[in-house]
């Protein structure tokens, strides 16, 4: 009986996947988990496997994006894997991608969110040999001790610590952070920036020097822990919109797309809970 109901929600969850599909006219894969560098090689067959399926020749994927966030170097390889197969990327976010999984985001053409849809601070995660840390709340805090040290306020046990300091740690973390920086400059002016043309105020002409300085400026604010104050800290779409001045697809108030999302994102995120299934990729041709 268990088997059977099983079944029933897969069966479900492949005709629910089938109607986005169908109304963004797009391959969908739905992503679920941290972004972790084991998955590459699984993830490259995983989109070859729906290239190479014969029902469809689509050039246009969706990705509905649920993630903590994980390795930068991971999402960049990611992006190399889908953009070679695909000239057009849209992601939905219908409940969060933080870190790596809001840099994600930024490769995309465009960004579905609704009111209640959250991206994050990007605070690179870097492996020290026994855990993923973050790699700003290191540089941020190092950057706190030279300071007192300069106004001499440093205490004893600030003066230990700051000694301690793996320098070549240190320059992993530094090379991390402008990574992130470096991969949204492009990214965001290849694609999210590809169609802006003209400025909405003054209706002058946009040119690529503006656009790279604006996706310079949208990624120095993602990283800036002073302005977010927590690695953990929830960015809705309004903040997205109006600080990080990312234009985002909002369909707050387009019921019959919100229905659709939510109700096929819902289900799924139901099943891997009562699973307990720590990443789950899905699409029509696998589950």
């Amino acid at each position: 009986m268990k088997n059977h109901f099983n079944e029933a929600i897969r069966e479900k969850l492949n005709q629910q996947l089938r109607e986005i599909e169908v109304h963004f006219d797009a391959d969908l894969i739905f992503f679920y988990g941290e972004i972790h560098p084991i998955f590459v090689k699984w993830f490259r067959d995983f989109i070859e496997d729906i290239k190479n399926h014969d029902e469809f020749d689509r050039n246009r994927l969706v990705i509905m994006l649920n993630t903590p966030g994980g390795s930068v170097e991971t999402v960049e390889k990611m992006v190399e894997i889908i953009r070679f197969h695909y000239e057009e990327v849209f992601f939905i976010v219908p409940d969060y991608a933080m870190s790596a999984g809001t840099i994600f985001c930024m490769s995309g053409d465009k960004i579905y969110m609704d009111y209640s849809s959250s991206l994050g601070p990007i605070d690179p995660q870097v492996f020290n040999g026994k855990n993923w840390v973050p790699a700003l709340g290191y540089l941020d805090k190092v950057e706190e001790l030279i300071q007192k040290s300069s106004d001499n306020n440093l205490t004893d046990i600030e003066l230990i610590m700051l000694q301690k300091l793996d320098l070549a740690e240190l320059r992993q973390y530094e090379m991390a952070r402008n990574l992130t920086v470096e991969l949204l400059k492009v990214w965001l002016v290849k694609y999210k920036f590809k169609d802006w043309h003209t400025h909405s105020s003054t209706k002058k002409k946009v040119t690529e020097q503006e656009k790279k300085k604006r996706a310079e400026e949208t990624a120095r604010l993602l990283s800036n822990n002073k302005l977010w104050h927590s690695h953990g800290r929830y960015i809705g779409i309004n903040t997205v919109r109006d600080v990080l001045k990312i234009r985002i697809e909002d369909y707050s108030n387009d019921k019959p797309k919100q229905t659709l999302i939510r109700e096929y994102n819902d289900l799924i995120c139901q099943y891997i809970r009562e699973k307990n299934i720590p990443f789950l990729i899905h699409s029509r041709i696998y589950f």
